[in-house]
C-alpha cells in the first residue's frame, strides 16, 4: 500500500521545525526533508509554508540563521535553535501532548 502524503495539522509546524533543529543546523531544505524523514515520509512541508515560519521563528528569536554553504556548494542559510527555541519547543511539545491525550479521550469508545 502506498504511503499518503498528509497536510500538517494547523498550528504545528512551528513545533515541527524547532524539532529538526533539536540536534544541528540545518538549510531549509534539510529541515523539510527532516521533518519527512522523522515522519516517515508521511508529513510534507512545503516550501510556501516553510520559508514564512522561518522568518517568523527568527524574527521570534528561537532560530538563528547563518550564511554557509549547502552540500553541493550553493549559498544557504543555516538555521540553528536558540536557547530560547529550546524552551519553546519544550513547551509546544507539552502543549501538543495534553491536546492530543485530550483528543484522545474524546475519540475513545464509551
Amino acid at each position: 500500500m502506498a504511503k499518503e502524503k498528509s497536510d500538517l495539522v494547523y498550528g504545528t509546524l512551528d513545533m515541527l521545525i524547532l524539532r529538526a533543529l533539536e540536534n544541528e543546523p540545518r538549510h531549509g531544505l534539510g529541515i523539510a526533508d527532516r521533518i519527512q524523514q522523522i515522519s516517515k515520509d508521511v508529513l510534507h512541508v512545503e516550501q510556501g509554508s516553510l520559508y514564512p515560519a522561518l522568518y517568523r521563528l527568527e524574527n521570534e528569536g528561537w532560530i538563528k540563521a547563518e550564511a554557509g554553504l549547502s552540500e553541493n556548494n550553493r549559498k544557504a542559510r543555516f538555521y540553528k535553535l536558540t536557547a530560547t527555541g529550546r524552551k519553546q519547543l519544550t513547551v509546544e511539545t507539552d502543549h501538543w501532548a495534553r491536546i492530543t491525550a485530550a483528543i484522545g479521550l474524546v475519540l475513545a469508545k464509551a
